[in-house]
């Protein structure tokens, strides 16, 4: 069944062309990703299709099919009322997350709020009469289904207004909601911008209903190649189709590449024959000579065509580093009562590739500032090198102090770049190499896209010759193509890294060894990739009673002492899980207050904490 169809749709600003012409079909179950270059429309063509835009173009087409529940998340959800949002929309920021969410318009949504008003007045005639409600409309499961959901991305404290909620929340609880609402065609907008890893596993899993359609932009190569069955790339203002997920389109775009290469030079040999035609062509030029001058101009414009070229050169000369770099030495530090680092100590070394990871909200950025010195931990001392540049590309970008060219921006960093072997770089031919052509180097910081503007930032702190770098979530808004390139140059970059990212992708390709945070102030060192640390974290498995005697062959190298410990953990795994699974169910009862509801989810909360410590401990014991 069609659900969409676009036709003849174009999208140009001034002489700037996005797109023209382009046209798409989206059928029940495709799970179609648009992906380009920063600053080519893919977020432009979205708002198109989801109505936020006007279409452009002759003649342009948008239909969707008679009673299809349609669903869009932005870049960036918009919260606070502002004359940009469409007429009649509603003003979120004062709610609450719980009203929020259920602000739904179905009879189920309905007596799910009016469930939850009554819990908070305690009137019990006004209790009875809403779950005579809630029964009209079958909305117990409903209710377990916003929990559920609420609890999976991290929301436990259902009362806290919206306004009091970080950027990332927002996009995540704005998700949430859009889930809730059930659309038949999803349309998405980097949805795993500010998801754990864990949240991004779990969407990958909804997102593999058959009946569900998908539209997306997304940066995330896993969540690519994992849910996609069709990949279609803006590519010179064209729209090119791929069928299959993300490594059937690198297969077949690197045999299309290397097509037109071989059509390129079989067109090269071809105006030379002609070149020497016309050079022996008599003056009188009959009709057949005229055509074959036609013909011959045709094949010259072939053939200066420019093969892509999405390659951004970095031999960057980078500043010499000592053996010392940075040492942390039993260093603490915490938030009040919230510890984010205790006793910690590590050295790090030349060749250093490590990823940070762990929630939302147990201090990772914070790390990175003890790590640079803009904190000052509270016991223990971090020390540094005498040779240590950092180079620091934050999770938040840059804004310039005042509306500049891109040329200019870069040149208030330096007028040149050095590089390997005692070259010199300009300012101009720099940023051609990162996809700035001599035209948009003359364009004001402000019309440049999200993607171009998070480009221009990593820029700028390449230029500065940085022996220890450091990625607070790079893959935030840049494309594909260009983190193709900053992971290869990333491959021989021969000084310290530090990464914290939620792409799987790049933490198997760049990364080591892992920092583990869980929020207790314990940080664990992992020697291997992410997928190994997720493949050992599925593996862990409490053994139950009577399995001993299976169990016993592997552990038999290990010493009594040890043997007894892992007994111990196992016990206080299971007994953790079975408590997890107690809490669970207990918030699923329809006459819990208000009151009941939080506190239950803050014991749910502390018991996840304890059994995650628990099991990495396990891990490490039986490792």
């Amino acid at each position: 069944m069609n659900y969409l169809t676009i036709e003849n749709v174009s999208k140009s600003y001034g002489e700037k062309l996005l797109f023209r012409d382009l046209s798409m079909r989206i059928n029940q179950g495709d799970k179609v990703a648009i992906i380009a270059r920063n600053g080519s429309g893919k977020s432009t063509l979205l708002r198109m299709i989801a109505g936020i835009e006007a279409l452009e173009g002759v003649n342009p087409i948008l239909l969707i099919a008679n009673n299809i529940r349609v669903g869009y998340l932005p870049q960036e959800p918009q919260f606070e009322s502002s004359p940009s949002l469409p007429k009649g929309g509603p003003v979120w920021v004062h709610e609450d997350i719980f009203t929020y969410v259920t602000s739904i318009d179905t009879p189920r949504h309905r007596a799910l709020r009016s469930h939850h008003d009554a819990l908070a007045s305690q009137d019990p005639i006004e209790l009875q009469h809403a779950m005579l409600q809630m029964d009209d409309a079958k909305a117990w499961d409903t209710e377990a289904n916003v929990f559920e959901m609420l609890h999976e991305f991290g929301f436990y404290e259902l009362s806290q207004p919206i306004s009091q909620l970080s950027g990332g929340q927002k996009k995540r609880i704005a998700l949430v909601r859009l889930l809730l609402e059930e659309p038949d065609l999803l349309i998405l907008d980097e949805p795993t911008n500010h998801l754990d890893v864990h949240i991004i596993e779990w969407l990958e899993d909804y997102l593999q209903n058959p009946q569900l359609a998908l539209l997306m932009v997304t940066h995330d190569r896993y969540f690519l190649n994992r849910v996609c069955n069709q990949i279609c790339e803006i590519h010179h203002g064209s729209l090119v189709k791929y069928r299959g997920n993300y490594y059937d389109y690198l297969e077949k775009k690197a045999l299309l590449s290397d097509n037109e290469s071989t059509q390129l030079d079989k067109t090269k040999k071809l105006m030379r024959k002609e070149l020497e035609w016309v050079r022996r062509m008599p003056k009188a030029r009959t009709t057949k000579a005229k055509s074959r001058i036609q013909a011959f101009d045709e094949i010259k414009q072939l053939a200066s065509q420019k093969l892509d070229d999405d390659t951004v050169q970095m031999q960057i000369d980078m500043t010499r580093l000592g053996s010392k770099i940075v040492e942390f030495h039993n260093a603490g530090f915490a938030y009040d009562d919230k510890p984010i680092i205790e006793g910690f100590n590590y050295k790090f070394k030349k060749d250093d590739r490590i990823g940070l990871i762990g929630p939302n909200g147990v201090g990772k950025s914070t790390f990175i500032r003890l790590l640079m010195h803009e904190l000052v931990v509270q016991t223990g001392k971090v020390i540094h090198g005498d040779t240590v540049l950092f180079g620091y590309y934050r999770q938040e970008g840059f804004l310039p102090e005042k509306d500049q060219r891109v040329i200019d921006v870069v040149r208030d960093v330096a007028e040149y770049l050095p590089l390997k072997g005692g070259k010199k770089l300009t300012a101009e031919s720099l940023l051609e190499q990162f996809l700035f052509p001599r035209p948009q180097q003359q364009v004001y910081y402000s019309q440049l896209s999200g993607g171009e503007k998070r480009r221009l930032y990593l820029l700028t702190i390449l230029m500065k010759n940085p022996n220890f770098l450091i990625f607070d979530e790079p893959t935030n808004d840049l494309d594909i193509i260009t983190l193709n390139v900053l992971e290869e140059f990333l491959l021989d970059f021969p000084g310290c890294l530090l990464i914290v990212t939620h792409d799987r992708f790049i933490l198997d390709k760049l990364i080591d060894h892992l920092f583990i945070m869980d929020g207790s102030g314990a940080i664990k060192d992992y020697p291997g990739t992410y997928s190994q640390y997720a493949s050992s974290r599925q593996s862990l498995q409490p053994v139950k009673e009577g399995s001993n005697k299976s169990a016993e062959p592997s552990m038999s190298a290990i010493a009594h002492q040890d043997r007894k410990q892992l007994k111990r953990l196992e016990k206080e795994i299971e007994k953790l899980e079975e408590r997890t699974k107690m809490l669970t169910e207990r918030l699923y009862d329809p006459a819990l207050s208000l009151d009941e509801i939080q506190s239950l989810s803050r014991q749910l909360q502390e018991v996840q904490v304890a059994l995650e410590e628990k099991e990495m401990e396990w891990l490490e014991k039986e490792a």
